[in-house]
């Protein structure tokens, strides 16, 4: 079992990128679904990051506050400013470019802390950015959105303050005291985690697509472009920060990968809450959490190949 769901995990690029692709062939197995059990599967997602964690984690933001605090401007400041300017660009209708924005405006992703560790970047640091742009996050993300889209779209951001609060933060906060309360059990579910979060990030997906799909077979390509743009962006731009501050390679490539890598579950689940008269806004979300697994992957494996042959 626990060689299944390593291979779950170390491959979780290739399982979402086949489940989004099976659930725009045959959207009717999925169509029956609620899109609202989205809000529960991530849920389901965040507790298990839970789990993971523990007050050791968050040392980094008191010993070294400069790494996480650059980490996190940059988080905050290149993704949100990269979508606002890529729908400008590609000239996106006010769903799609919502939902653009969205992802932007959100945390770093779980699965940046496995991709930093595979590919040798300061994992400490990835776990710190993490953590902090996750808790910032409620307050943070509502504000960038209605900032960037609230002219043309009333935005809610204290419904979606509250909604972060209720999906992401209490699932943590309830998985950290799981932890403190049963040290034994939260230890030996650990080497299964990866793969269940892999898992229901991979349902999530399958759930949009399938909601969505006639449509994003109509004009996806061009959704496709700006999803796999913003993402290839961020994690060049988070790198190219790191070089201008003058941090070491572990650091600039932490930077890189948390930066690059979106909470794209926690898009989609807040466009299925307060934008419902807007459907497509999910659709970003969705393609962000196949391709950014996949160019993770890609990634790492540079980064890797690069550490060895200098």
């Amino acid at each position: 079992m626990k060689k299944l769901c390593h291979y779950i995990s170390e491959y979780m690029g290739v399982l979402v990128l086949a489940v989004a692709l099976l659930a725009l062939v045959f959207p009717s197995v999925l169509q029956q679904i609620r899109v609202t059990v989205i809000n529960y599967l991530l849920g389901v997602v965040m507790f298990g990051m839970g789990l993971t964690l523990n007050l050791q984690d968050f040392k980094i933001v008191f010993s070294r506050p400069r790494d996480v605090i650059i980490g996190c401007l940059a988080q905050f400041t290149i993704m949100p400013l990269l979508a606002w300017g890529l729908t400008r660009l590609f000239m996106l209708d006010e769903a799609l470019a919502l939902g653009v924005v969205l992802v932007g405006c959100c945390p770093g992703g779980t699965a940046s802390n496995v991709i930093t560790y595979l590919a040798k970047g300061d994992l400490a640091l990835s776990v710190g950015m993490t953590g902090v742009s996750t808790l910032l996050a409620p307050f943070i993300t509502p504000l960038l959105t209605w900032a960037l889209a609230g002219k043309s779209i009333n935005v809610d951001t204290v419904g979606m303050l509250l909604s972060i609060l209720w999906v992401v933060i209490l699932p943590i906060l309830v998985g950290l005291i799981v932890k403190w309360l049963w040290p034994k059990f939260t230890e030996k579910t650990t080497d299964y985690l990866p793969a269940f979060s892999s898992v229901a990030i991979a349902f999530i997906v399958a759930i949009i697509i399938s909601a969505n799909a006639n449509k994003l077979m109509a004009g996806g390509l061009v959704i496709v472009v700006v999803v796999m743009l913003h993402n290839i962006c961020g994690l060049s731009l988070g790198y190219l920060i790191g070089t201008l501050l003058g941090l070491s390679e572990a650091k600039k490539r932490a930077i890189s990968i948390e930066v690059g890598m979106q909470n794209s579950g926690l898009a989609s689940s807040l466009a299925t809450i307060h934008f419902a008269a807007y459907p497509l806004a999910t659709i970003p979300g969705a393609i962000f959490s196949v391709w950014h697994n996949i160019s993770g992957a890609l990634v790492a494996y540079l980064y890797r190949k690069k550490s060895t042959t200098s």
